[in-house]
Formats: structure tokens, sequence, C-alpha cells
């Protein structure tokens, strides 16, 4: 394991104001990734405000929403994005699609500070019908490459998904990146079926529990990078609201740009 890796791992989780104030200055920004399981609680309360309170408290610069539209007919998006966009200034990054959904297969992608460069969907492979948005946004930060994803339940589909994603992600170019949704795999090393998305995106061991998210135990969520050092710090966002608005508990990443400049070879 090398040094920066060590210390991410043993960095004290911060929570909350106190955690985000670690933000060194301009060039970092909190990227975060919430399945929203349809805006249904754990008290089975179909409640797109309390979702939308969720969304408030994480207090996010990017962030990436899983089951975010119904999954059948006319997959109508489930919550108000104007009034999160009045609440919290984030606004969705615009898809072709459906007219009535909110993103692509459930995954929407909200961002502020900035425009939109690209957007695209990809339809993953795999048993299930399931999608990923590649976004690449323009912040005050820099900027940023986002593949939000939503992975299937079968190994095998996830890692036929992984493999897709590889392609998607254009190793070629040199955009800072993060791959960032519900990838539904609580395994590491040889077991897990995002191995192939080594060594192009990581690190691999920065996991935080996030499911089931009353007592969180497996890390089906995460937030990875490309270069690694892009990724400074993860935790769960752990709060009385979140615990109950949906199965999953949001997580959340401090991601160092590198300001205006483009390019791997000057990510900070």
């Amino acid at each position: 394991m090398d040094t920066g890796a060590q210390q991410l791992t043993e960095t004290p989780r911060r929570l909350g104001a106190e955690w985000l104030s670690a933000k060194g200055g301009p060039s970092e920004i909190v990227v975060a990734s919430y399945n929203v399981h349809k805006c249904v609680g754990l008290d089975r309360r179909f409640d797109p405000v309390r979702t939308m309170r969720v969304i408030s408290e994480i207090d996010a610069d990017v962030i990436a929403l899983q089951e975010a539209d119904q999954r059948f007919g006319d997959r109508a998006g489930l919550l108000d994005l104007a009034a999160i966009e009045r609440e919290t200034g984030l606004v969705p990054v615009p898809l072709a699609g459906r007219r009535m959904s909110h993103g692509w297969h459930g995954n929407v992608v909200l961002y502020r500070k900035g425009s939109v460069a690209l957007a695209k969907q990809l339809v993953l492979p795999g048993a299930e019908p399931r999608g990923a948005v590649v976004v690449d946004l323009e912040l005050d930060a820099g900027p940023l490459r986002v593949i939000a994803a939503h992975f299937g339940l079968l190994r095998h589909s996830r890692k036929q998904q992984a493999g897709t994603l590889l392609t998607a992600a254009e190793l070629h170019s040199e955009k800072p990146t993060v791959l960032v949704g519900d990838l539904n795999e609580w395994r590491l090393g040889k077991r897990s079926s995002l191995r192939s998305l080594e060594p192009a995106f990581g690190p691999m061991h920065a996991i935080v529990p996030s499911f089931p998210s009353r007592f969180p135990v497996l890390a089906l969520d995460r937030v990875m990078a490309r270069p690694h050092n892009l990724l400074v710090d993860i935790e769960a966002h752990d709060s009385a609201l979140a615990r109950v608005a949906s199965d999953h508990l949001p997580i959340k990443a401090v991601i160092r740009l590198s300001g205006k400049r483009n390019g791997l070879a000057e990510a900070a």
C-alpha cells in the first residue's frame, strides 16, 4: 500500500460542517452518491420532500442519484427538481430520453456553479435493464468528468458493466474523472466484480459501509477517481434523516482538482 492510500484509510471520519471544513480551498469539491430508493423510506412511506432534505444535508457540489425515476411505465421522475435547485443550488444535467424522466435508468447527476460540456447515456449489459451517464463538467474548481452508474445485482453482470465503463471512460483522455454510484459490490480483492477497474480507478480500498442504512455493513456505494490522488477523503453521510429516508446511506468524498488547468498531469 502506498503512503497516500494508507493515509486515506487511516484518516479519521469527519462529520457534517466539521468534515466539509477540511476542504483546503477553491480547488476542492464534494462529490456524493445517493441511492434514493424511489423516495421510499424504511418506514415504507413515499416522501420525496424528505429525500430532498437529505440531499440538502449532504451539501455536495456534484451528486449522483440512483433510482430517481419510476422503474416501469413512463418512468416519471420522482423528485421536485425545481425545489431542489431553490433549496441547494443544484441543477440536473440535461439528458435525452423520456419526457417525464429525471435521468437515465434512474441515474441523475446534479451540479452547482458550473456548466455542462458533454452528456451521454450508456446502456449497460446484463440481465437487468441498467444504465450509466458520462458527464463533462466545467466547474469553478476545474474540469471534471463524472461517470455515474447503477450496477446490477448479479456478479456476472457487474463484471460486464465494469468493462463497459472502462471503455466509456476514454482512458486516452486527460480529464480528471470520478466514477460514482451504487455499484452493488461489497467484495474486495480477487472476488470483486470490479477488479477490471483497477488500476484506472481507485483507490479500491477507500470504501465506507452504506447499506443497509439503519445498520450499514456493506460498501455498495462507491466514489473512485482517476488519478487516484484526486480523492482526498470519503465517508458516509450518517444522519437521523438519512437512516430512514432510503435503504442506502449517501456517501460523499472530497475531490481535489487543479483549478482551471486541464489534464491529469496537472492534477493536484
